[in-house]
């Protein structure tokens, strides 16, 4: 039996963040994206080299496309932007390229005290990898989000280990979790992000993942599309036909599973990405704004569900007790 329905907004079939940031900040708040210029573990040769398979982060970080290395700059130019667009006044500053806590503490305070300073400025989101959250890194999140709002956005991906090795992410399963529970004991709010449509992933594998997420407690997901991008290993398997993105469809189904397997409190900060068409590669309804999002709530208004409907205890799913993907 399907729960009662949970009290989104009308018409809405999950916890989008636009709702989330209303609810919180009493108005229309919009992220500005900010390049810190750190670097990554995973590229450096500290746990890894050449990155995730798939990762381009000039393609994926609007910040790093602007060409300005100074962070007030970049937030005169994020706030003329999106206030061009959007008509907000009100900003999160997203420090969104590469491992934002990947530096010394000191280094990291007085980058994030540069956006805390901006009156403008009402919160932060700092996105990370689970391997790069020191104690003392954590602890001075800890401190800065009892000043201003704070989200923690750490990447996982995928919960398979399997996966994980294959697109070189240079971290397991356990790692994450590890740093989900020393965040969380801090009283930090935690995001993460997850990719759909992963080499040798199953729809039923995207499941697992989904439901090991939704058993963290944490406060907001982002689900994203894999895109091949140019200059990455991962054009170089699709070029050797060893990898195929997912269609429109197919990913709109495997993202609307496990939005259903998401708590209904946990705020969805997007169910689909964009790449820009000079960068893009396959497939080609990732160029195009918002159809993955339209997909997506398009197949839950035609199964007559939303997120949260398959996370009731009183939902029996043999597919989310299925073990054999581990």
């Amino acid at each position: 039996m399907i729960p009662s329905r949970p009290p989104y907004e009308a018409g809405a079939r999950y916890y989008s963040l636009g709702s989330y940031y209303k609810k919180t900040f009493g108005e229309p708040i919009r992220k500005i994206s900010l390049d810190a210029h750190f670097s990554c573990p995973n590229i450096d040769g500290t746990v890894g080299r050449g990155g995730c398979v798939f990762c381009d982060a000039v393609s994926f970080s609007p910040s790093r496309r602007l060409g300005l290395d100074d962070l007030d700059a970049q937030i005169d130019e994020g706030i003329r932007r999106t206030s061009a667009r959007f008509g907000a006044s009100k900003f999160v500053a997203y420090f969104q390229p590469s491992t934002n806590t990947y530096a010394p503490v000191d280094v990291l305070e007085k980058a994030f005290r540069i956006a805390l300073r901006r009156p403008e400025i009402v919160g932060l989101a700092i996105g990370t990898r689970p391997d790069a959250l020191e104690d003392e890194k954590l602890d001075l999140l800890a401190s800065l989000s009892r000043e201003k709002w704070l989200s923690l956005e750490i990447g996982l991906q995928s919960s398979l280990d399997r996966t994980l090795r294959l697109i070189n992410r240079g971290h397991d399963y356990r790692c994450f979790v590890d740093a989900v529970a020393r965040a969380r004991a801090r009283g930090l709010r935690l995001g993460t992000h997850l990719v759909f449509g992963l080499p040798g992933e199953s729809r039923e594998d995207a499941r697992l993942t989904a439901r090991r997420v939704a058993s963290l407690g944490l406060d907001s997901v982002k689900l994203h599309n894999l895109s091949v991008v140019k200059n990455t290993a991962l054009e170089k398997m699709w070029r050797r036909g060893e990898y195929e993105p997912p269609g429109l469809e197919e990913y709109a189904e495997i993202a609307a599973d496990a939005l259903e397997r998401l708590p209904s409190e946990m705020v969805i900060e997007r169910v689909a990405g964009d790449v820009g068409s000079e960068f893009l590669v396959a497939p080609e309804w990732s160029s195009r704004k918002n159809a993955g999002k339209n997909a997506v709530e398009r197949v839950l208004r035609d199964r007559g569900t939303w997120q949260g409907a398959a996370f009731d205890p009183r939902w029996r799913d043999p597919d989310l007790e299925d073990e054999r993907h581990l």
